[in-house]
């Protein structure tokens, strides 16, 4: 799906957001619709990198995975909720992301959350795609 075929949606009656992102987003019908699970910051072979930017990145790269074998790109994305471990990685976060996704057509949560299922792992991520 192309950035095109979804629209933003970002009243001016309400603030703007926070960052690159939209408020809401309208998808055509018809669309295969992909969710995934959290994607932790961990590699194929269960390395966890301690650094958070590093972690971010294994999220990205396993989600691209994901999309590519359901035909989808990160372009198909209208939906990031990420969780983090720590405000602090809010814009570490945020940059990765930058740097993996073009635009703001997609809708966008972040959560500040206690910890995960191991205690190394600071940061997941999870997307629903639109295909």
């Amino acid at each position: 799906m192309t950035t095109q075929q979804k629209t933003a949606i970002n009243p001016p009656s309400i603030r703007k957001p926070y960052a690159k992102y939209s408020h809401g987003i309208v998808v055509p019908a018809g669309g295969r619709l992909l969710v995934t699970s959290g994607q932790l910051g961990v590699a194929p072979d269960d390395t966890i990198p301690d650094e958070v930017e590093a972690q971010c990145v294994l999220c990205f790269e396993n989600i691209k995975a994901i999309l590519a074998e359901a035909g989808m790109s990160l372009q198909d994305v209208i939906r990031f909720t990420a969780f983090v471990t720590n405000r602090a990685y809010f814009p570490i976060y945020g940059a990765v992301r930058n740097r993996y996704v073009s635009g703001d057509a997609f809708a966008s949560t972040l959560v500040i959350v206690s910890g995960f299922t191991l205690p190394q792992f600071k940061v997941e991520v999870e997307v629903t795609a639109v295909g």
